[in-house]
């Protein structure tokens, strides 16, 4: 494994980088020297956004993600110059050195080198699962296991959680994470423009805020393309939320028609996680650093998809009321854990 570090800065971060990391100066052509990087895919790569402009950020980001796309990649932000570094994560990025990672004077080890090549080795299924992950009768019979996902986690005591009002900013603590996107035939953004795409997303923001007000849902990162929403630890909450889920998922004709005022074939994404992390209100949740905010990003991105619900095995025990287990197929494994997914439900003609 090698460590790439691209920066304007070099002996600012020979104190926090392994011996053998290797950097490279971008001062004079950013661009060009990005251009010659050939990355392994076992390879982890860094580039220090310190003295960039904002305009050159920008371009400077777009041009490194092209090219570390296959590999691990993270960001080097002193100065916490990028505002919603959730993003980042959206992009794939699989680590982030922000503000409070110089404040404490952190030195990057072997450990965290690992757990960011992590997100990248995705354990891709067999093809002979195929017809086991989309529900097929006869590969379940073969061998394939078509019991429910049995976690052995457990949630903690409901008085753990104050309530939204109450919890303290910096306040560690475990919550479920549900990711939330929306998926056409065709890219939205594509086919309706910026500005239209971001009139519809909008109208989906209101109605997942008030369809998961049951389950007291909080919509915490909206990327302005897809959101995370944390419910509290408590099995009622989640129970709420992930039949609520199923119900829009089996009448997404309905509800696109209605409350996004589409008609054409667009459904929902939904991917469930559950973790610990530092809480911060919506809005401030730049500087989050956590293994679970990394995960439900990838999960939603490149495992989820369009019209299932998809859970990780971190989910604790009783997640998923028992009246739905039975719509829930194994989907092999995504870094390194078990996932499973709803099946899939048929439409009218010409919906997905």
């Amino acid at each position: 494994m090698n460590v790439y570090v691209f920066t304007k800065r070099e002996s600012g971060l020979k104190n926090i980088f392994p011996k053998n990391t290797q950097f490279t100066s971008i001062s004079k052509n950013a661009l060009s020297v990005l251009s010659k990087h050939k990355p392994d895919s076992n390879d982890l790569s860094y580039i220090d956004l310190s003295g960039f402009t904002n305009a050159d950020i920008k371009k400077t980001l777009i041009k490194f993600k092209a090219i570390c796309k296959d590999t691990a990649w993270g960001i080097i932000d002193p100065k916490g110059s990028v505002a919603d570094t959730a993003s980042l994560f959206f992009d794939g990025a699989s680590d982030y050195m922000g503000p409070s990672f110089f404040k404490n004077r952190l030195r990057l080890d072997t450990k965290r080198h690992k757990s960011a090549l992590s997100w990248r080795n995705v354990l891709k299924p067999k093809s002979k699962d195929n017809n086991a992950r989309n529900g097929d009768a006869a590969s379940i019979k073969a061998g394939k296991d078509s019991s429910f996902l049995r976690t052995g986690v457990k949630l903690p005591s409901e008085s753990s959680f104050p309530g939204w009002k109450k919890i303290r900013t910096g306040t560690n603590a475990p919550f479920y994470l549900l990711y939330c996107s929306l998926q056409g035939n065709v890219k939205l953004d594509a086919r309706f423009g910026d500005k239209g795409f971001a009139q519809i997303y909008q109208k989906f923001i209101v109605l997942l805020n008030r369809k998961f007000q049951g389950g007291d849902g909080l919509c915490w990162m909206n990327t302005g393309k897809d959101c995370v929403f944390l419910l509290p630890a408590k099995a009622k909450n989640v129970t709420a939320v992930v039949e609520t889920c199923i119900r829009m998922i089996v009448s997404a004709p309905l509800f696109v028609m209605e409350a996004l005022n589409l008609t054409i074939p667009v459904n929902f994404v939904f991917a469930l996680h559950y973790g610990t992390l530092k809480y911060l209100p919506p809005g401030k949740t730049g500087t989050v650093v956590s293994d679970a905010v990394n995960f439900i990003f990838h999960l939603g991105n490149r495992k989820a998809e369009s019209g299932r619900i998809t859970i990780s095995s971190d989910v604790p025990d009783g997640s998923v009321p028992k009246i739905f287990e039975d719509f829930f197929v194994p989907a092999g494994e995504f870094e390194s854990r078990r996932i499973w997914h709803t099946k899939k439900f048929s439409y009218a003609k010409p919906w997905l």
